[in-house]
This record gives structure tokens, sequence and C-alpha cells, in this order.
């Protein structure tokens, strides 16, 4: 009786587990572009139909925003801040406020100053996903985008 409800519960484990999915509904993808002593950092968010991210200039009160941030490195100094393209933006109800966001894909850009000519750059993305039923908690992504 004992080997027949240990058996039970392991087949229960596992047909749970089979159809219990983790969401992942953003893709990233990194490549850097070398032009002489300068570098340019490419990070490119691909985002399921129906899902969104925010901005890096979200309104505070509202979702997580997006934010990179880049470990520190004698190879280079980073350029200015990361730029993005213009995001759209909407009013949602559940923050009470306009929010900056992208749909499909995103294409964020950092430019770097060399100081070395082959390096890597290390660091991590931080965002937030929604679609208009559920946002998923916070996710924070390390990348290392090698620059030759």
């Amino acid at each position: 009786m004992k080997k027949i409800t240990l058996l039970l519960a392991m087949v229960v484990f596992v047909a749970t587990s089979t159809f219990a999915q983790i969401q992942k509904p953003v893709k990233l993808a990194y490549v850097a572009k070398k032009t002489g002593t300068d570098a340019i950092l490419y990070i490119k968010a691909t985002i399921d139909n129906g899902w969104h991210i925010y901005s890096q200039h979200t309104p505070d009160g509202g979702p997580v925003k997006t934010t990179f941030t880049f470990a520190p490195s004698k190879d280079y100094t980073l350029v200015g801040k990361v730029m993005e393209p213009k995001p759209m933006v909407k009013y949602e109800d559940s923050f009470k406020i306009n929010v900056n966001y992208f749909e499909k894909q995103v294409i964020f850009q950092q430019k770097i100053k060399l100081k070395k000519g082959v390096t890597t750059v290390k660091g991590s993305v931080e965002f937030m996903v929604c679609n208009d039923k559920q946002c998923l908690p916070p996710d924070e992504v390390a990348f290392s985008i090698p620059v030759k």
C-alpha cells in the first residue's frame, strides 16, 4: 500500500510540474559595434505579443522601470546614459498614472569609450513585464557583451 501511495504521489508531482510553466515573455540579445576607440552596446528586448516592458523614464509611483547596471572596469568608461527610442504612453488604471512602455521589441544603446582594444562589458538589466491581466515580478538578467 505504501508503494502505491508513493507512486501515486510521484505521478501527481510530475504531472503538476510538467504543466506549470515559467513565463518568460521577454528575450534579451546583446551585441557591440566598435568604431575606433568607441563602441556602442546594443541591448535588444524582444517582447511576446500582448506583453510590454517599461521605459527607464516611467514616472515614480508606477511599475518598476527598466534599469541598467554596468560593472566597473578599467577597460572602458561609459559615455552618457543608456539611450532608448521614444516609448508609447498610456494611462494604467492599476498604477493610476501615465506609463511609458515598449511592445514587441526595443533596442537600448550605451556608448562606451575604450581604454583597451578588446574587452567584455558586464552588467545587468532589471525590468518588469505586464500584459492587460497581470504583471510578473521584476526580473534581473546578467549580461556579458564582448567588444572586439
